[in-house]
């Protein structure tokens, strides 16, 4: 049976490459954007199985009409994907309340407010699969991009504990965990923090470990995401691209050894020692 899916930021990258996807083998796909121009070209090529719809995912009013709008048109709601989100550079002590609000706003608030717009229609289904794109920097965290990690170590916690919560509905959660990929989520899409020259040099490292990166193609998720989404059961997490199960074993084979070497001072700060 066909799904009927809804993406948020389809416009480009991951969200579009998506919606082609399932599109391409005859899904339904509500896509949004905030400049509603852009979807014009996936109407034009699949006309009614696409519903296009302007959407600013901060705005949460806007999140749950926009959600019951798709479960009305279509009948239903199967899978729901929270892909938009942009890139914060800067460090931590160069970043501005607003700019680290709007990382959040976005690549946080966004990706709940929408959640919480399709949990009752799924409920009612008895089936669903929510979708968080989150990224190697989930789970681990490297210079300049402070404010991005904490927008999705957050989503990482959050939609852990969600998947606990809703597993006797019938709904799934799943966190896809990218590398990096060509898209220009460093690019156009970027927002970048006034820079402090003392982080000149760090700068100079973060930038030479980037462009010494090898990124992978977003056209290539597009069978990964359909073999994720009819997974029986789907993963809780999975990686997409060569790097990033190496960067998570050697973060966390050095956290297990950092806590091991510390457990003692654990112990006693339990009031054990000795017992």
């Amino acid at each position: 049976m066909s799904k009927v899916w809804f993406i948020t930021g389809a416009s480009k990258g991951f969200g579009r490459e998506w919606a082609v996807a399932a599109l391409g083998r005859g899904d339904r796909v509500a896509a949004t954007a905030r400049q509603p121009e852009t979807l014009s070209s996936l109407v034009d090529q699949y006309g009614d199985k696409v519903l296009p719809l302007t959407l600013d995912v901060t705005d949460r009013a806007a999140d749950r009409a926009a959600v019951s709008q798709a479960a009305e048109h279509f009948g239903r709601l199967d899978v729901v994907v929270n892909n938009a989100g942009y890139g914060h550079f800067g460090m931590v002590e160069e970043l501005t309340e607003a700019e680290l609000r709007g990382q959040l706003e976005t690549n946080l608030f966004g990706a709940v407010w929408v959640t919480q717009a399709a949990l009752p229609i799924m409920r009612e289904q008895g089936s669903g699969h929510i979708i968080q794109v989150s990224s190697i920097g989930g789970i681990s965290a490297f210079p300049t991009v402070g404010a991005y990690h904490a927008s999705k170590w957050a989503l990482e916690g959050l939609s852990q504990s969600l998947a606990q919560e809703v597993a006797g509905f019938g709904i799934h959660v799943t966190l896809i965990e990218p590398g990096g990929y060509a898209t220009d989520w460093s690019g156009p899409s970027a927002v970048r923090s006034a820079e402090n020259p003392a982080y000149a040099d760090v700068r100079e490292a973060a930038k030479s470990r980037s462009s010494a990166a090898n990124p992978g193609d977003p056209a290539a998720t597009r069978e990964p995401i359909l073999k994720v989404v009819d997974g029986d059961p789907p993963p809780l997490r999975v990686f997409f691209g060569a790097a990033p199960l190496g960067i998570a074993t050697r973060d966390y084979e050095s956290r297990l050894a950092l806590w091991n070497q510390w457990q003692p001072v654990s112990l006693q700060a339990h009031g054990s020692v000795g017992t």
